[in-house]
């Protein structure tokens, strides 16, 4: 009877615990679900990035990388940064989201894109963080830096 109790006070806390995930993620500041659904499916990245898909990017150390413009924030030594093109759609905005503590950047025209709105939760399987830049239509520059691994989930959509 002992083994029966442990087991399903098991499974309920098991259980507790993806409720409390859920919240988490509901904690944002606007529904993530699409890029939870994109990271599972990511696909390896060069230096694109495509609107409406996530793609794994292979970072390097940020001492070595040639960032457009400085980051907004100076990366700690010992992190990870890249750089990546993207092509801004019409509609002009874009929601960047991280799988992973990183700081991210958009350039456009030579300037650094001050970000329009951003959300992030420490506690959310899988996402750390979204941000959203207004920006114009056509190319930009999206660089990562501050990562404190050699890999990042990277999903960029227009916002809902």
């Amino acid at each position: 009877m002992k083994k029966v109790v442990v087991s399903l006070f098991a499974i309920l806390a098991g259980t507790s615990v993806a409720i409390a995930d859920d919240a988490s993620c509901a904690a944002f500041k606007w529904p993530v679900t699409r890029e939870q659904a994109l990271f599972a499916a990511a696909a390896q990245s060069g230096a694109d990035l495509s609107v409406g898909e996530a793609a794994d990017v292979a970072l390097a150390p940020v001492d070595t990388i040639s960032f457009t413009v400085p980051p907004e924030r100076a990366p700690a030594a010992g992190t990870f940064g890249a750089t990546a093109s993207v092509a801004v759609p019409p509609e002009g905005e874009l929601q960047i989201s991280l799988s992973d503590e990183a700081w991210v950047d958009v350039v456009q025209d030579g300037k650094a894109v001050k970000s329009a709105a951003f959300s992030r939760m420490k506690t959310c399987p899988g996402i750390r963080k979204s941000v959203r830049f207004k920006l114009a239509a056509g190319p930009a520059t999206v660089q990562f830096s501050g990562a404190k691994k050699e890999t990042l989930k990277v999903a960029v959509l227009t916002p809902e």
